[in-house]
Formats: C-alpha cells, structure tokens, sequence
C-alpha cells in the first residue's frame, strides 16, 4: 500500500485558505485537510473475491461572519477550486442565520506544541498480496473447526490517514495513524438450521494484530456454540452482557451528557451530573493519550487541548462533554471533545473510553448470578432519550449453577436505564479491543421477553 500520509499537500495550503478566507470577508476560519490511502482484500473459499484502493486528499474550510457560520468542502485541491471553496463559504455566512455560540475556540483553551507522541502510525506496508493470504488464512482456519458449514468471507485492510487543523487564530497542528484489521465471518449448520458467527480485529501497530490462525478459530468457535437455540420463556432473572457487547449498555450514556443534548434538555441525565449514576467505586475513564489507541488523538477537532479524565468516578457523574459551541452555551469550558469531519460543525465524542473492571471473571459472573441468560450479540437497541427507558434483541446462553446450558435467541431484554446501571457488577475481563471497552457485565433482575 503506498504511503500517502507523510507527503501532504503543500504546507502552505492550510493557512493560504484561511488567509484568502479573510480577504473575502471572513472574519475568523479554520481549514482542515484529510489524507488517506487505503487497501482492503476480501477472499470467499479461498478465491480473492474483491480488492479495494482509496486514495484520497480533501479540504475543509470553515467560516465566520459575526455570528454567522457556514462549511464547505472539496477533493479537488487545484487554485480554482480553492477560490471557488472560498468564495462559496463566505457567501452561505451571509446568508446564514445568527448562531450566538457560533465561533472559533477560545484561545485559552487551545493544545499547545510539542503534541504527545501517541505512536499511532507504523510504516509497515502490506501489499494486496500479503492482505490476501491474511484473509484467505483467516477464512481456512474458520472452516476447519468441526460443524463449519460455509464462509461468509474473510477480509483484510490496512491505511494510514493523516488530518490537520488551522485556524485564524493560530491554531496549527497535525497527526498521523495507521490501522491494520483482519477478520471473517462463517455459518454453522447442526440439524439443518444455521447460525452466524464471526470475529474481527483491528489495531495501529501490524505486529499487534492477533493471527490469522487465532481469529479464524474463534470465528469458528462462535459461530458453533450458538447452533440449536432455544426459545425461553418471559421472565425475570439476571442478565450478563459479555464483554464485547457490554458497551452497548453503556453507550447511551454517552449521547445522554453530550453538550449539545444537555443543552436541549433532551436527555434523561440532564438533572444529574455531580450525583451517582453508577454503584459506589465504578470509573470510567476517557483517555486521549493511550498510546496506539484506536481513540487517541493530540487534541479535538476544534485544537482544544484534550486530557484523561474520569467522566465517572466512584458512580459519579463528573462531566458534560462539551465542544465549544455547547460548552458557550452553558456557561462552561469546552473539554476537549470536539469531533468532525471536512463539513459541517463539531458535534462531540469521547477518545478512548473504558470501565474499570472488578474482580471476578465471566465465570464468577455466573457462579454469582446461578441462573440467568449470557447475552453475548444484540442488535435493534431502542431508546427514549428523554426517560433512558431501553430495550434491545439478544442471543447467547441460557446458564444454570453458574454453567452454560443451551443457546438462547429471539429474546429481547429491557429496563430503564438508570435503574439499571444502579445495579452494574462489573467482570475481570476487560480487553482493550475498540475505542470503547468495558468488562462484562452482570445485572439482577432484568426484564427478558421471550416466546
């Protein structure tokens, strides 16, 4: 794949857009430039089946008039364009409505150089052929565990992106990151009826890729374990979400004290922050600096500078997360969470986010709850914004003394929110898979709906 990341556009590009902004009557602009080159291969039955390339350089130009705001955006980087992309921006300000917490980010609250180094970018390179045999390896390891039916494919990628951000007020920085995945998915087949199951990785660093051997095992293993379900009866009991979905629980938490929905009062969290939303002792942290992070970034995506912080300490809800425009209209500081892309406004989102694990493993989740369901895929979650009342379709198992006895599926889980989260025991096993991760977790009394 080649390397399109270190050899950027001009240096000067940034900052002679927001200069010719200016001149055309911009009174402040930030101008942010993304580059990305990408390869990804998808075999099925050992045959290559796709091949991907993305090249890509494109620009963003935001401007302001007073109070007015407006973005545009382009891939063509040539002088006409850019003065088309100008000119264009600054006529919609005019022509834009008043937005009085419409602006630049204060300067006070800007990163300043030398940025962390976060290692986030590995050089190596992988050619089509390389991703290929990745991915094919992949595939047949699945197929080899016993009751593998089919493949649904196996798949391999690797880019390497850079983004930088100027600004009018003297805000100029940039980073680089790479990414490396390999997964594949696989359908099990016992009397005649058949189950999905998959597994998929993606990292910074190629050497921290788990194998291709490794991956495609635990597809296949996933994909076995769930056939011949069961349909289980309406009731009650406790209910453990596994690792790798427990951050669908706790993911609404995060659009319910983002700023612009606090500033809304479209949140069923609005009236709680500095009060426990999670039992005694819970963290959950959001840290922008772990290094090779799928998260990590130097600052946001307005140059605030960025920090790790405890969103929640001891069950207690620390923070909004607030971008500029929602941090004005409070009455507070941004923290940093600034997120966007070439076109548009910051909206706001975390960095590397995760629930601090207890003590006890999955097995000890069980042992403690003895009977009650493993959920370990969800899809359809629903949610009222307002009440935190939410509901999700599950599968997984059925566990009885502490022991896995049968799959379950069309099985849909429900509660409020708060009150559930009330009742968080948090397992042993967090892995730090994604951008979001959290230890599974088990919770008493749990709504289920089944047949």
């Amino acid at each position: 794949m080649p390397d399109r990341t270190a050899s950027s556009a001009s240096s000067d590009l940034l900052p002679d857009l927001v200069a010719a902004a200016h001149r055309a009557g911009a009174d402040a602009a930030e101008a942010v430039s993304a580059e990305r080159a990408a390869l990804s291969v998808g075999v099925r039955n050992g045959a290559l089946e796709d091949v991907e390339r993305e090249e890509s350089r494109d620009l963003g130009l935001r401007v302001f008039i007073g109070r007015r705001q407006a973005t545009v955006s382009a891939s063509d980087l040539s002088d006409a364009t850019r003065a088309r992309l100008v000119e264009r921006a600054v006529a919609m300000a005019r022509l834009a409505p008043e937005d009085p917490y419409a602006g630049l980010a204060p300067q006070d609250r800007l990163a300043r150089g030398p940025f962390a180094e976060l290692d986030l970018f590995d050089p190596a390179q992988r050619t089509a052929a390389d991703l290929e045999a990745a991915a094919a390896g992949t595939e047949a390891a699945a197929m080899g565990i016993d009751g593998v039916a089919r493949s649904e494919g196996g798949h391999a990628s690797a880019s390497s992106s850079r983004w930088r951000l100027v600004t009018s007020h003297g805000f100029d920085g940039a980073w680089q990151g790479s990414a490396f995945s390999l997964g594949v998915g696989v359908i099990a087949e016992k009397d005649g009826a058949m189950e999905r199951g998959g597994e998929h990785r993606a990292v910074r660093h190629l050497s921290d890729l788990p194998s291709a051997a490794s991956i495609g095992e635990e597809a296949g293993r996933r994909a076995v374990a769930r056939t011949g379900p069961r349909k289980i009866a309406s009731t009650t009991a406790p209910v453990i979400f596994e690792n790798r979905v427990a951050t669908q629980v706790l993911s609404p938490l995060l659009g319910a004290i983002s700023g612009p929905a606090i500033a809304r009062g479209t949140s069923f969290l609005k009236d709680r922050l500095g009060r426990r939303i999670l039992p005694a002792g819970v963290a959950l942290i959001d840290d922008p600096f772990r290094p090779r992070g799928l998260g990590s970034a130097p600052f946001d995506d307005e140059g605030v500078s960025v920090e790790r912080r405890a969103i929640v300490e001891d069950g207690v809800l620390t923070t909004w997360l607030l971008n500029s425009a929602a941090a004005a209209q409070l009455g507070l500081n941004s923290t940093g969470h600034a997120s966007r892309g070439l076109a548009g406004p910051p909206g706001v989102s975390t960095h590397n986010l995760h629930l601090e694990p207890g003590e006890r493993d999955l097995a000890g989740l069980m042992s403690e709850a003895g009977t009650g369901l493993l959920v370990t895929s969800m899809f359809g979650p629903s949610l009222n914004a307002n009440t935190g009342d939410w509901s999700a379709g599950v599968s997984g198992f059925w566990f009885e003394h502490g022991e896995r006895a049968y799959p379950v599926s069309e099985v849909t889980v429900a509660g409020k929110l708060t009150d559930l989260w009330d009742r968080l025991q948090r397992g042993s096993d967090l892995e730090f898979r994604s951008s979001f991760n959290s230890p599974s977790l088990l919770f008493d009394g749990v709504a289920i709906a089944g047949k």
